[in-house]
């Protein structure tokens, strides 16, 4: 026999054992974890969604008593400038079936920002002097976006936007 170390420890070694599993253990950790990366990796949100989670909407070229539908997350938006008579027809009013303050729905009188889907089934609806009307089952909501009648359980919603300067909102960012 030789005197070399590795032979005066037996094969059966708890320490040598104890190595193994420890080293088998980490290794096999690291081919999960490479293996699951691309699948963890595809549940991010992908280049074309990011895009347009945020709308940049250019308020200059809306006139008073005009309207302009932007793109926001796929979704119509609806950005209106409301006329003085508008503002205070809507502030008099508390809505209908979902009743909710005209204040609490615009950040400035003047501007109104509105998802411009119904919650009824998801039409668009179609723009009035008095608000919206939706075609398909007659839901007609004010000039705040609030319900007034029909199948609609609630208001159109709005979405977190902010007022970023006189002539720009941005959509998207609360």
């Amino acid at each position: 026999m030789s005197d070399s170390k590795s032979m005066d420890k037996p094969l059966d070694c708890p320490e040598r054992r104890n190595f193994l599993e420890k080293a088998t253990a980490v290794v096999g950790g690291v081919g999960v974890a490479g293996a699951s990366w691309p699948f963890i990796n595809s549940m991010n949100p992908s280049a074309d969604v990011l895009e347009n989670a945020i709308s940049e909407v250019d308020l200059k070229v809306i006139e008073v008593g005009q309207s302009q539908t932007v793109s926001w997350e796929g979704k119509p938006v609806f950005v209106v400038h409301r006329t003085p008579a508008q503002i205070a027809a809507m502030q008099a009013s508390k809505g209908g079936p979902d009743p909710q303050e005209d204040t609490a729905r615009t950040q400035q009188p003047e501007w109104l920002v509105v998802v411009g889907l119904c919650t009824h089934l998801g039409c668009v609806p179609t723009r009035d002097n008095e608000g919206w009307l939706c075609p398909c089952h007659g839901s007609r909501y004010d000039n705040s976006g609030r319900i007034l009648h029909g199948p609609a359980p609630a208001n159109l919603p709005v979405p977190p936007y902010k007022i970023v300067s006189s002539e720009t909102i941005i959509i998207g960012v609360a």
